[in-house]
């Protein structure tokens, strides 16, 4: 018989290397940048073209090559940055393996030029498909240019698994803010379609977060700095007061290289313990400094994975730090050794040595203390909310259960069609108010009680989605145009939803300045401000890139029900307003549930009330 193992061919093996290191325009757009910083470089281009389908560019000022490294950059585990097997727990670079460039020239059509000080004349090269096509001298600036075009030419399957053009953009600028956070020296500038995005001077680390994430950043920022024999952390985390309700922006660099490391992130999350309402993620950039030998990035191909050697003594040294800055900046309670509150008042004891709640009065209490104990309830309903949408699975159906037990009467000319049983509504229900909060409905078998908030946030989402379908969501016009200030990241996101805005009742104009203005927003968002609800929609969408195109309709539905519904949380409605929210909810599409997910109503029987007094 015929042997069946054979060497594969050089150029099978680099695609197939390719698929690991290089997964859309955004790896190349990352391994390009962090060889720029490699080679020195302080001012780099990024230019996008097509989503990066088309081009993916990378203009440096760097150290450039010879003509000789022109060409060997090319080749398979060819590097400069690591000559043995101990120089691995050493690297201080982005790059080591050697395997970008052959990746990267694999798969697409790539041209070269560069030049080092020191020569006269500079190299060009080209390389299709890792097919050498050219190479000459030519005049060329210092530094480097490399030219991705066509990404996939040669792979028609991997290239039909690239989304939208949205959503590829929206990675490459993932890649880009790391690059440009972890390295605010260097002066950074993005182009995409021959528009430029960003142009970053070099700066300090705060003015640079600014400049990416916008001006609304410079009220949240909390300078964090800890140094240890073992580790240095520095950065910034943000106040708790400006956490959002997704996953934002939160940045680790270690040796200014970016990872994502779910437990250390949990010791950023547990230094904000009882600061942050339910389901709040705050900012954070934070740069660790250590020892290359104390960890070990040779993990993954995309190197943002790191294995440290003590990786419990970092977490606790992160949970101190941030802790210690919240603390300094009066964000979490703290005593206060200058007032000393035994001193105002006596201390009386309960007979257990304990002091009752009223051993001094309000007055007595420093302010500020008083005040930062504050934060520890904010967020005491999500809690409450999070606990309730634990209930049974099997008590969904109770609320269309219960319908059937009305008395009987006239009833209404609409009928609840989402229910099961098509159970009609009588008119003469009996219902109450209470709190503010819940309508309680009264049954034969017992009373429904329905979350008043929870029940708009299904109706509205209803009205939303029917928007969205029809494509008829009615607008009103803004007074006065309203300036839209957010990041250029989320004016390509705003750009992508637009249709879908507009469709809801949102009006957007462009002035000649470029400037965005909101001109209407939908009447049924009341006097909720334009810009917040535009936002709350980017940030529910943005970070979930991987279902922008399935269900991209029903997060801009369910965050703006979420926002509409806010100021429903608390209010009091009077009989017809009761009337016609008990009415639209046995109406929607689904009444057991909130489009969260969280349970509308509770059924509680009769033997439920007997038993409070039995």
């Amino acid at each position: 018989m015929h042997d069946l193992i054979q060497l594969l061919p050089d150029a099978i093996a680099n695609q197939i290397a390719a698929g690991e290191v290089v997964q859309r325009p955004a790896s190349v757009a990352k391994e390009l940048m962090e060889n720029s910083i490699d080679a020195g470089a302080t001012q780099i281009q990024l230019i996008i073209k097509d989503a990066g389908k088309g081009i993916v560019q990378v203009i440096d000022n760097g150290s450039g090559m010879s003509e000789t490294d022109a060409r060997m950059c090319f080749e398979r585990h060819a590097t400069s940055k690591i000559r043995k097997a101990e120089d691995l727990f050493r690297i201080k670079t982005m790059g080591f393996r050697g395997e970008a460039m052959a990746s990267i020239a694999s798969v697409s059509q790539v041209e070269l030029k560069t030049r080092r000080p020191s020569d006269e004349l500079g190299t060009h090269i080209k390389i299709d498909g890792s097919v050498f096509k050219a190479q000459e001298n030519i005049q060329s600036p210092i530094g480097t240019s490399i030219a991705v075009k066509n990404l996939f030419y040669n792979i028609p399957a991997r290239r039909n698994f690239l989304k939208s053009n949205p959503v590829e953009i929206r990675h490459i600028l993932d890649e880009f803010q790391r690059i440009a956070l972890a390295h605010p020296e260097v002066s950074f500038s993005f182009f995409q379609n021959e528009q430029e995005t960003y142009a970053l001077p070099a700066e300090k680390l705060g003015k640079r977060i600014v400049d990416l994430f916008g001006k609304s950043y410079r009220e949240q920022l909390a300078s964090c700095e800890e140094n240890t024999n073992y580790v240095s952390i520095k950065g910034y985390v943000g106040k708790p007061e400006h956490a959002k309700k997704t996953r934002g922006e939160q940045f680790f660099f270690v040796n200014d290289r970016f990872i994502k490391n779910s437990y250390l992130n949990h010791a950023v999350m547990s230094a904000y313990e009882r600061l942050l309402p339910d389901g709040a993620f705050p900012f954070y950039v934070l740069f660790l400094s250590i020892d290359p030998q104390h960890i070990d990035i040779n993990v993954h191909p995309t190197k943002t994975e790191i294995k440290f050697d003590d990786e419990r003594s970092i977490y606790a040294i992160i949970q101190a730090a941030v802790r210690k800055t919240l603390s300094i900046h009066n964000l979490i309670p703290s005593l206060d050794f200058e007032n000393n509150v035994n001193f105002n008042s006596p201390i009386r004891t309960n007979g257990r040595g304990q002091e009752p709640q009223s051993a001094y009065t309000e007055s007595h209490k420093p302010k500020e203390a008083h005040d930062a104990w504050k934060k520890l309830y904010e967020g005491l309903q999500n809690n409450i909310d999070a606990f309730e949408q634990q209930a049974p699975a099997k008590q969904a159906n109770l609320f269309a259960s219960g319908i059937n037990s009305f008395h009987d009467s006239t009833t209404i000319q609409s009928k609840a069609n989402a229910w099961e049983r098509g159970a009609e509504i009588n008119s003469k229900l009996q219902y109450i108010q209470v709190l503010n909060k819940y309508i309680i409905v009264s049954m034969s078998n017992g009373a429904l009680v329905i979350d008043q908030k929870r029940a708009y946030q299904r109706i509205m989402y209803d009205q939303f989605m029917e928007n969205l379908n029809r494509k008829n969501g009615a607008s009103q016009q803004v007074l006065f145009p309203q300036l839209m200030t957010i990041n250029p990241a989320d004016q390509v996101l705003l750009a992508e939803i637009g249709a879908e805005i507009n469709d809801l009742g949102f009006r957007l104009e462009t002035n000649e300045q470029g400037q965005m203005h909101i001109v209407g927003v939908p009447t049924e968002i009341g006097d909720e401000d334009g810009q917040s609800i535009l936002e709350g929609i980017l940030e529910q969408i943005k970070h979930a890139a991987s279902d922008l195109d399935v269900k991209r309709s029903e997060k801009i539905a369910q965050s703006m029900a979420n926002r509409s519904a806010i100021r429903f949380q608390q209010r009091a409605l009077n009989q017809e307003e009761t009337r016609s929210l008990i009415e639209q909810i046995f109406a929607s599409t689904n009444p057991n549930f909130s489009p969260n997910g969280e349970r509308i109503s509770q059924m509680m029987p009769m033997a439920s009330f007997e038993g409070l007094f039995s």
